[in-house]
């Protein structure tokens, strides 16, 4: 994917960056009991969803992107919050935080056609 002349891809990644730190932040404000070790192991647990790949191409993107999508981790922090369960709003925002974290990083959302090719261009290039 090549840049255009307003660097949307860098535009997206900053995006991710503060989603990133908006995720950190929540989750330090939900107040969960998670020790650091538990917080950091919960906030890898999306990447789990590249087992979806082993069924092909095709379904672990759609695996990774159902997984990855923000909307996910903003209804956890919301239910969290609305419900007074601030182990679920603490789980919604590290998961917030995750795909923030991926899509800084330049790990987007996944095409059917490889788990290299993103909605922010081939990893590895970027």
């Amino acid at each position: 994917m090549t840049e255009g002349p307003g660097g949307a891809v860098r535009w997206q990644r900053a995006e991710g960056a503060i989603l990133f730190a908006l995720g950190l932040t929540l989750y330090t404000a939900a107040g969960a009991p998670f020790v650091w070790w538990a917080a950091i192991l919960l906030f890898f647990v999306p990447d789990l969803s590249f087992a979806a790949y082993l069924a092909g191409p095709r379904i672990g993107a759609a695996g990774y992107n159902l997984v990855h999508f923000l909307g996910f981790g903003g209804a956890l922090i919301a239910i969290g919050l609305l419900a007074s369960w601030p182990v679920v709003a603490a789980l919604g925002a590290l998961w917030l935080g995750h795909a923030g974290f991926d899509r800084m990083l330049g790990y987007g959302l996944k095409l059917p056609d490889g788990f290299a090719s993103t909605h922010l261009g081939r990893i590895g290039r970027g």
